[in-house]
């Protein structure tokens, strides 16, 4: 049975050192929620993490939508600020992998998915929310599943049934006696790591980051008192650099997924990986 995060957040709030309570270390139940609305047993009910999923999209279609509702010649600051976003992206991570003439039908949805993936990590710093979505492995499971279809869908399109067989498992005749061998081990990679890899590499840092930023915090709090406030400072200044540092992780997350995304289309329009 797992912890109330409720129970754990109060013990966590009241024991300080010399207290006679241990240190109350961030583990699982950190990363669960109770239900805002229905019930958890059943698998029907609506919590933080699918709120702040449900905000950071209407913040993302907001924003682009005052950007550019009325854009002009001379960009104010705001469509300025859109355009630059825009722009990388485009230039910088579809064009350069993909192709400009490749690559153009599918800005737009790298952009929202650069932008999505981004803003679901910056929940993890911003007050209230304090939570990144993507520590969850569902959300970006979800979100590479969505790549994976239009790779996978993309690479039968352009190369029919032998093409695409082909392409997913490097198929290459002059390996001679080692083709099998080099064949099965493509084909695992491609279709059954990639994804899983695509998953993990966003999860997997968005956690450990959110895992240390609630030490050094809970940390902080729970050495604030007597001698202990000087080693409380230290984890406090911690707790400074590692959102600083989390700040960087986070865009760079945001582009990696993106930059997998368009190289595994880009890996579809190509004959052989």
């Amino acid at each position: 049975m797992s912890a109330d995060p409720t129970q754990v957040l109060a013990f966590e709030t009241d024991c300080h050192l010399f207290d006679g309570c241990g240190f109350p270390a961030p583990g699982l139940h950190s990363f669960l929620f109770e239900p805002l609305w229905g019930d958890a047993d059943s698998n029907l009910y609506f919590n933080k993490t699918m709120l702040l999923a449900l905000l950071g999209s209407v913040v993302i279609i907001g924003f682009f939508w005052a950007a550019f509702a009325k854009p002009k010649m001379v960009p104010g600051k705001l469509q300025m600020v859109a355009e630059a976003g825009y722009d990388f992206v485009r230039r910088g991570i579809v064009y350069e992998t993909i192709g400009k003439r490749e690559g153009e039908k599918y800005v737009p949805f790298m952009v929202s998915l650069f932008f999505f993936v981004w803003m679901m990590n910056l929940w993890s710093i911003i007050p209230i929310a304090q939570f990144p979505v993507t520590a969850i492995i569902s959300y970006p499971a979800a979100i590479a599943a969505i790549v994976y279809v239009m790779w996978v869908s993309l690479t039968f399109k352009r190369h029919g049934f032998v093409g695409a067989f082909k392409n997913f498992t490097g198929y290459d005749k002059s390996l001679g006696a080692v083709l099998p061998l080099s064949m099965t081990i493509e084909f695992f990679s491609n279709l059954i790591v990639r994804p899983f890899t695509h998953t993990v590499r966003l999860f997997a840092n968005m956690f450990a980051g959110h895992t240390l930023l609630l030490l050094f915090t809970i940390a902080s709090w729970y050495m604030l008192n007597g001698i202990g406030i000087a080693y409380s400072a230290v984890s406090f200044v911690m707790v400074l650099v590692m959102t600083a540092f989390e700040l960087f992780i986070q865009a760079v997350q945001a582009y990696v997924f993106v930059l997998l995304a368009c190289s595994f289309l880009q890996g579809a329009m190509a004959e052989s990986h």
